[in-house]
């Protein structure tokens, strides 16, 4: 991904999280010349904040959004596709009560009309579960009132790296993505969007770029957008905010991923990922900055006291709590409906001077959300013979995995180099966050010196990914890239100083903007798990 050598294009793309990044690759994979702009990093809104599921949305069989279940559960299976070893299975509990929740007949009616909807293969279909069987399934559960349970098939993925992976294959097909790039103003031909004037957050200077159609894409921001083109009338958003808590696997060792009730009728889910556990998410209204949204200690709270009610032996505190994070999810307004009621389906929007913008939505509709936004442009009197979408059969970041089989396979393929190196504890994580890019990543650190295995190795990813996914800024690398504030703060705290050195040399930093990344970086670790009373 590098600065566009042109600055005329059929397609302008403003927003970088999953629908701008699955926009830029159906356009360019239709062959229009397309330019995506993102303000920050790419993924750095809802897309890296999601609770990092490929899910079929079972929850939205209770508000009646059949085509919504329809639509994202198909799309399960096409994105799981396409990149198996990102996107993997995980089989989810979900157990019932007798006096909250789901009975046990709708639970199983539901799951198997979910199961319909979603077109799911018969092996994964949902299995019904006595009370002793759900008990024994998961020991941590609070038996009372437990009538039965049930398991269903859903995916778990990390929402940053399919969107960075996304964005790289559209680059490949001959799209071009900017981060750190602002656009501040529309560019008009006629009372007709033309263009955008955009800043370059890097440098400060002040650009126009020219294209045919312009989408915004902007998640959050889309109605800022909106506003700057005179355009924010009729349907407007509504931000919710969805907090996750990461806790110890040894504090919270679920046998897997399950799905329970808060206790006021939310549903929260725990997901087991490798050391660690998280949990979530809440959903409350929110009206703040949206460049700076934070876990708030009511957010916290909240959640710990729905998994120690659930799972009472646990006895989880906030001193447990390693990491955090916070989101929103951009979501239509709908007069009287509470932030957890509001429809998740995407809608677009399209100005009297042709500004397109899309809101809503869910990350695994992400495609089909693509598909409409380019189907929409293709309207345009511009535009003559372009072809239908294409992006169900093309995989991600170059990886050729058929499926989960083959990654297995690549992964026992690498072992025996792995354990010569001492990085065989990193197997799992390098093949799922890069799948077969990991033998570049090696080969880097077989030429990084040094007698620090963990050190070389923060290294050879660091160079992988400034080399390959235009990475600025430290956070770019420790939030987007590999997620390591969230999932292995352990990690992150014993290399971040070496790595901020290869920032440093490789950007030509001065002292004074070496020691601001320094703060920065203290900042992060200490806001991610020490959490504010908004009400003092």
């Amino acid at each position: 991904m590098y600065h566009a050598p042109t600055t005329f294009f059929d397609l302008l793309v403003i927003g970088g999280g999953i629908t701008g990044a699955g926009i830029a690759l159906d356009a360019a994979t239709r062959g229009l010349r397309v330019l995506l702009l993102e303000k920050c990093d790419f993924a750095f809104g809802t897309s890296s904040r999601s609770t990092k599921l490929i899910h079929g949305g079972l929850r939205y069989l209770k508000q009646l959004e059949f085509g919504l279940v329809r639509e994202v559960g198909s799309e399960r299976a096409v994105v799981h596709a396409l990149a198996p070893h990102l996107v993997v299975p995980e089989t989810m509990l979900l157990p019932l009560y007798k006096k909250k929740g789901m009975g046990y007949w709708l639970a199983s009616m539901g799951l198997k009309i979910y199961d319909w909807l979603a077109g799911v293969k018969s092996e994964d279909q949902r299995k019904m579960l006595t009370r002793q069987q759900t008990l024994s399934q998961e020991p941590l559960l609070k038996p009372d009132d437990v009538k039965g349970g049930a398991l269903y098939a859903e995916y778990r993925t990390d929402d940053a790296r399919l969107t960075i992976e996304i964005l790289k294959t559209a680059c490949d097909h001959g799209a071009w993505a900017v981060n750190y790039c602002c656009v501040t103003d529309f560019l008009y031909t006629q009372n007709f969007v033309s263009g955008v004037v955009a800043k370059d957050e890097l440098t400060g200077q002040f650009f126009n770029v020219v294209a045919l159609n312009v989408v915004n894409a902007a998640g959050p921001w889309v109605d800022d957008l909106r506003e700057i083109n005179r355009s924010k009338k009729g349907k407007q958003l509504q931000l919710t905010k969805g907090v996750h808590l990461v806790v110890p696997r040894e504090r919270f060792n679920i046998a897997q991923a399950i799905y329970f009730d808060a206790g006021d009728g939310r549903m929260i889910f725990a997901i087991p990922r490798d050391r660690i556990t998280y949990v979530g998410t809440t959903d409350t209204r929110y009206a703040g900055d949206k460049d700076n949204v934070h876990t708030d200690l009511a957010d916290a709270e909240y959640i710990l006291r729905a998994v120690n009610a659930t799972f009472p032996t646990v006895h989880l505190q906030l001193a447990d709590v390693e990491s955090s994070w916070a989101g929103l999810r951009p979501l239509i307004h709908q007069q009287g409906k509470s932030a957890s009621e509001l429809s998740r389906k995407d809608e677009i929007f399209v100005s009297d001077s042709g500004l397109i913008s899309i809101a809503g939505g869910k990350l695994t509709g992400y495609r089909k959300m693509a598909e409409r936004i380019v189907d929409k442009v293709m309207e345009s009197k511009f535009l003559h013979d372009i072809p239908t979408c294409k992006t169900a059969g093309i995989q991600l970041g170059g990886n050729d995995f058929a499926n989960e089989d083959e990654v297995r396979t690549y992964a026992l393929q690498i072992q025996n180099e792995l354990q010569a190196m001492g990085l065989d504890s990193y197997r799992n994580y390098l093949v799922h966050n890069y799948g077969k890019q990991t033998i570049r990543i090696l080969e880097i650190f077989k030429m990084t010196p040094g007698s620090d295995t963990e050190i070389r190795f923060a290294k050879a990813e660091w160079w992988f990914c400034v080399s390959n996914e235009m990475v600025i800024e430290p956070t770019d690398f420790f939030i987007r890239r590999t997620g390591m504030l969230y999932f292995d703060r352990h990690r992150m705290e014993r290399v971040w100083q070496p790595v901020l050195e290869e920032f440093c040399g490789f950007f030509e930093w001065s002292p004074q903007k070496m020691e601001e990344q320094k703060n920065l970086i203290a900042q992060s670790l200490e806001k991610v798990h020490k959490f504010t009373d908004t009400h003092d």
